[in-house]
This record gives structure tokens, sequence and C-alpha cells, in this order.
């Protein structure tokens, strides 16, 4: 995976008929989708609330482009790729705008112990203020980030030796059942499972929330 000005490139090849699994990352994607035939396929993907399947056939290839959480994509742009999909990073380079006050503020929403509270009075706006602009930009409420951040960070930790209840109370959980039951809800497994899972856990820490380019994922 490649990183470019705010998106992360990606490429897959299916070499078979295959489900893939796709996780919450707080991203949306562009995919530029080529088959055996017909022409490729532009998609964006929208902001996933719960894990699912993909589908795929052998032969598929797939170019991704992740955008940073909470960028915005001028719609023009995806006319742009779908005429020439080969111009795609030069097209994102010039069209992708983020909301920079919404950028900050997921940020903050990933760190732990954060709260809307917390987040909307250092941005110094009120909550409703706050929830208004996710709504306006067609973002999810604050609370998707802030609830899938501190998931990811908990699934980070698990390719650590700590106890599962180390990392529940060093993620912010109220003890390990209430991070068993979030991990289930963004990422359809529970943490033992996913602790014996190294390729699941590698899908899920990929660049996304929390641990974008640049950015580190911490815990209390």
């Amino acid at each position: 995976m490649m990183a470019s000005r705010g998106y992360e490139k990606w490429v897959f090849t299916a070499t078979s008929d295959n489900e893939a699994p796709v996780f919450p990352d707080g991203c949306r994607d562009i995919l530029v989708i080529e088959t055996q035939s017909g022409p490729p396929r532009i998609i964006l993907t929208d902001h996933d609330l719960v894990p699912r399947q993909v589908r795929l056939t052998a032969g598929t290839h797939i170019t991704g482009f992740r955008l940073r959480p909470g960028s915005q994509l001028d719609p023009a742009a995806l006319d742009a790729i779908a005429r020439q999909p080969g111009d795609a990073d030069a097209i994102l380079t010039e069209t992708r705008r983020d909301p920079d006050d919404l950028g900050d503020a997921i940020m903050a929403l990933t760190r732990p112990g954060a709260s809307l509270r917390s987040v909307a009075a250092a941005a110094g706006v009120s909550q409703r203020t706050l929830q208004r602009r996710f709504r306006e930009f067609g973002l999810p409420a604050p609370d998707y980030w802030r609830l899938l951040a501190r998931a990811r960070r908990a699934a980070q930790c698990l390719t650590s030796a700590c106890t599962l209840a180390d990392i529940a109370g060093e993620s912010g959980y109220a003890d390990q059942a209430h991070m068993t039951r979030e991990c289930l809800r963004w990422f359809g497994a529970t943490p033992a499972s996913l602790r014996r899972d190294p390729r699941r856990l590698a899908l899920i820490s990929q660049p996304a929330l929390g641990n974008w380019t640049g950015e580190q994922i911490s815990t209390r």
C-alpha cells in the first residue's frame, strides 16, 4: 500500500473465486474494478458500519484509493476517473478536499478518553454544532469515530503479550466483556478469536482511522 497526499493507493488481484472480508475503518475508498469482461467500473464506497463479505471472481483486479478519514471528494472527480482510470492519482490530487475543522475533530475523537463534549469544547463550539457539521458533510456522527477508533486501538494491541483484561483497561473499556461486545460489533469476532487470526488482524490494522500515515495509535 502506497501513501500519497491524503490517500492510500492499494491493489488486489483475485486469483480464484473467493469472498474477502471488509471491516469498518473510518475511510471511503475509490475502487477501479477490472474484470475479464467489460470496461472498468468505478465505485466510491460508503463508510462501513459493520463488517461484511465481498464476493470476488477469479481474475478481478482492483486498484483502490483509500481516502483519509473525513476527506471529501468532488462528485465530478468520479466521472473524470471513469473516463481516465489511469489518471486517478492526478485527479485525486487536484480534487480531494478536507474540511479542516472536521479533520481536526475526527483526529481528536480517536484519542483515548475523548468525548463529544471535550472535542466540541476544544473546537470552541457546542455539541449540537459539531454534530450538525458532521451531518452537513455527510459524515457519520462523532460517536462513530470515537467508538471505532477505540476498537481499532484495542485490536492492534492484540498482537502483544498483554492479557485481554489489560488490553480492555488500557483501551478505555469498562471491562473485558465490554471490549468483547465492541469487537463483535465492529469486526464480527471476539478478541480471543482475532488474536488467533493474524491475517484478519493485519487487515484491521491497515492505515485508516487512528493510525493514518504519520499518525500513531496510542493507549492511555
